[in-house]
């Protein structure tokens, strides 16, 4: 454990797969002793453990120190969502703590800004004010912005997007106490491997 006699609170360990990158971090009280994030495409579900580990080496933690998960649930890549949620709900569930799921708006929100995630062709996953989150056209959410008098802000990859995690899992802990739902994926579209829709073969006696 780490030895500075200011840092007290709980221990939170956040990461995150839901874009092009593997993200983790280790926050003690108010301190972030340890992040990283590595850009990769692909590759997340054979890397987030290790990097987990390596965070938690840095930070001079260990598994048995955590008080929280904290995981990114989305919008993004359906895969990488799948991954880190399934990966917080099994280690909590073998360490006997809570995972708490953080939106990728909430861990990107700034003041002065409307938070979005980009989406492939020209669109943005994005969550209006008082409206539920959508998947809008960029010009039409940089119009939402501008009607709220937000600026629109559009970044898949915020290089403290695993620490701004785990200081809102911290924060709803600390509102909520540690009997909080689940993590669950924040799914805005369908997968793009979809079930086909074809009709299976008729099958004739005789």
């Amino acid at each position: 454990m780490p030895s500075d006699p200011v840092a007290s609170g709980p221990i939170v360990l956040a990461f995150d797969t839901s874009a092009a990158h593997c993200a983790a971090a280790v926050l003690w009280g108010d301190q972030i002793l340890a992040e990283r994030l590595e850009p990769m495409a692909r590759g997340q579900a054979e890397r987030l453990i290790p990097l987990l580990d390596e965070v938690l080496a840095e930070a001079g933690t260990s598994w048995s120190d955590l008080t929280a998960i904290g995981v990114g649930v989305g919008p993004g890549n359906f895969t990488g969502i799948r991954i880190s949620v399934s990966a917080a709900r099994g280690l909590a569930l073998g360490l006997g703590i809570p995972a708490i799921g953080i939106d990728g708006f909430q861990s990107r929100q700034t003041d002065g800004t409307l938070a979005a995630v980009p989406a492939p062709r020209d669109h943005v996953y994005v969550s209006p004010p008082g409206k539920a989150p959508r998947l809008l056209p960029m010009p039409e959410a940089e119009e939402i912005a501008r009607g709220a008098g937000l600026t629109l802000v559009s970044v898949a990859s915020p290089p403290d997007i695993a620490g701004r995690i785990a200081q809102s899992a911290a924060a709803m802990m600390a509102q909520g106490g540690t009997d909080l739902p689940p993590p669950a994926p924040l799914y805005l579209k369908p997968a793009d491997a979809a079930p086909s829709k074809d009709q299976g073969p008729v099958l004739l006696d005789g």
